[in-house]
């Protein structure tokens, strides 16, 4: 457990960095000279990282002991955040925020590796849920205290903060991790990982995956004016509401790993299919303040318990070949956010109003449940079984 504690605060440190950067963004702005639109290319830059870099780096380093690895990851990211704090510009301040994003990239697919081969197999679910939830309590805690430093001391100071949480996990990794969590040398070669990812369990969660990102950031990067100009919140009320949506996905990380350890696809199709009723349920209550922030509570916690399982999955059905897999984990959740914020804006531009969102992350949700019971179905009937582990070093 203390090996996979010291992987989550590194999560956590990751996961903070990434999305606490929209909390200070107009100190940012005028702190570097340019307007707030041109700043949020610090956000874009940043999931173009991790999308595009951190597969590469994942392969180009798969000879590595994995612990070192990590540590290394963590070295960049604790480097990076110094470098940020004293950037002098824009562009070397983007620069910067990209090459932390590839180590981002890698850090979470290396460490899901590590994860499940630091536990039994019936508690994959769990260990996978553990520092996916990094991600969800750096939404529940670091964000918001990142943001009030950045208001109180500015915005460098933040990235200091984010510095010394990088110090903090180097140790702790240091410390807690054992030395022999293995590699890929023994014998996985390239075309390896690309037919471990031929395997139908595994493309089909990937499908499953981009199916998540539209329904729950398709809405998800529009809830503000949502909130404000269908359901009526007071904007003072907003944060609160968004918060509540991180406790409930902070909750779903764990349900779902529990879930995904006792019965992995009966229990996703489930989840699926409720996601799609949730989605119609707040296209119902939009307007209506109490009923929508509950829906939005439980339509937060859907959405992290599903993604574990699918994780899951994926790295259960790589196991003898995982880097190249386990790299395109975060890769494609943010290839996922970045088609669903471009999909509705398309479809706010076409003069579809805030409700229509939730409608189609409802349709996509259908479609995954689609997708589940088909891939179940046949991999029942053939009777497969998951590849065993590559042997580590």
């Amino acid at each position: 457990m203390l090996p996979l504690i010291a992987l989550f605060i590194a999560a956590f440190a990751f996961g903070t960095t990434e999305f606490v950067i929209a909390g200070v963004l107009p100190q940012v702005a005028d702190g570097l000279g340019v307007s707030i639109p041109t700043a949020g290319y610090l956000v874009s830059g940043y999931a173009a990282g991790i999308a595009i870099g951190g597969p590469l780096l994942t392969l180009a380093t798969k000879t590595l002991s994995r612990k070192a690895l990590l540590l290394g990851l963590a070295a960049a990211f604790t480097i990076g955040q110094a470098a940020c704090a004293l950037a002098p510009d824009f562009a070397s301040m983007l620069l910067l925020r990209i090459a932390v994003a590839v180590a981002h990239g890698a850090y979470f697919g290396v460490a899901m590796v590590v994860a499940v081969g630091l536990v039994r197999q019936d508690q994959r679910g769990m260990a996978v849920a553990l520092i996916l939830s990094g991600l969800t309590v750096s939404n529940v805690i670091g964000v918001p205290a990142g943001t009030a430093i950045g208001n109180i001391w500015g915005w460098r100071a933040t990235f200091w903060v984010m510095c010394a949480l990088g110090v903090m996990s180097i140790a702790a990794m240091t410390v807690l991790v054992p030395r022999k969590t293995g590699s890929s040398r023994q014998s996985v070669s390239f075309g390896s990982e690309v037919r471990a990812l031929a395997r139908q369990q595994v493309w089909t969660s990937l499908i499953l995956m981009l199916m998540l990102m539209i329904g729950q950031f398709g809405l998800f990067t529009y809830i503000t004016p949502t909130l404000l100009e269908v359901t009526g919140l007071d904007e003072d009320l907003v944060p609160w509401v968004l918060l509540l949506n991180g406790v409930g996905a902070t909750i779903g990380v764990f349900l779902g790993g529990r879930l995904a350890d006792w019965k992995l696809m009966p229990s996703l199709i489930t989840m699926l299919f409720m996601q799609a009723v949730t989605l119609a349920v707040i296209y119902a209550v939009s307007p209506y303040p109490v009923p929508m922030v509950v829906a939005i509570f439980i339509w937060g916690g859907l959405s992290f318990a599903i993604g574990t399982p699918i994780q899951t999955r994926i790295l259960t059905w790589t196991a003898d070949a995982s880097n190249l897999a386990s790299s395109l984990i975060p890769a494609g959740f943010n290839v996922g956010i970045a088609l669903a914020a471009s999909l509705g804006a398309a479809m706010l531009h076409a003069g579809y109003g805030y409700r229509s969102l939730s409608v189609v992350g409802a349709i996509a949700m259908l479609v995954a449940v689609a997708v589940a019971l088909a891939s179940h179905i046949w991999e029942w009937r053939r009777n497969t079984m998951p590849p065993l582990p590559a042997a580590a070093e």
